[in-house]
């Protein structure tokens, strides 16, 4: 930590007790991100894993029975692990922080900085190719014969949106923890 001034019959000086009160307010904003991330990552993570839609679709004469799940589709398989590997993240480093902090231990919060910055990345990687399979399920591709599909499994195409647009805030929620982390580990060095 910085410096201080000593302490008077025990008393800690006005320095020292400043720079607990900004650690703790630290560790809350932390604490908060985190507690954040985990909620949308894990929701997401759960409106995936439970979206599913059958549907019958007749052509000519025959009828079908059709279902829309995430195990079909690749990019919805990584966005769902990734989702899941997020939010058990979260949960994990939300613990390890606050200790860390708490024991002003630098090397660990540097750690969990890059450790978060890696989870950040691997959510809006996972975040562009639901995107990118959201909007082949939308408007199709001619191109290569594919169909759009969200017109007859409408409910499943919604669900998975909402799941989306969840994980790109809960993405975002990681990057603002990873920029008050380097500003912290920046305070700590300086001091």
């Amino acid at each position: 930590m910085g410096k201080s001034k000593g302490s008077v019959d025990g008393v800690q000086s006005d320095v020292k007790v400043v720079e607990m009160r900004t650690i703790w307010k630290s560790s809350v904003y932390d604490v908060l991100l985190r507690v954040l991330a985990f909620l949308l990552t894990l929701t997401a993570t759960i409106i995936v894993g439970v979206d599913k839609e059958t549907k019958i679709i007749s052509y000519s004469e025959l009828q079908f029975k059709v279902t829309a799940k995430w195990e079909y589709m690749s990019a919805i398989v990584f966005f769902l692990v990734s989702n899941a590997i997020g939010c058990s993240y979260a949960a994990i480093s939300m613990v390890i922080s606050t200790i860390a902090r708490t024991n002003g231990n630098k090397t660990t919060l540097l750690i969990i900085t890059v450790l978060d910055l890696i989870i950040m990345a691997l959510l809006f990687s996972a975040n562009g190719a639901g995107a990118a399979v959201g909007v082949l399920g939308q408007k199709g591709n001619s191109h290569v014969q594919w169909m759009k599909v969200c017109n007859i499994f409408d409910a499943y195409c919604r669900h998975t949106t909402v799941a989306l647009v969840l994980s790109i805030i809960g993405s975002s929620i990681f990057l603002l923890i990873v920029v008050h982390s380097v500003f912290k580990l920046h305070y700590y060095r300086s001091n």
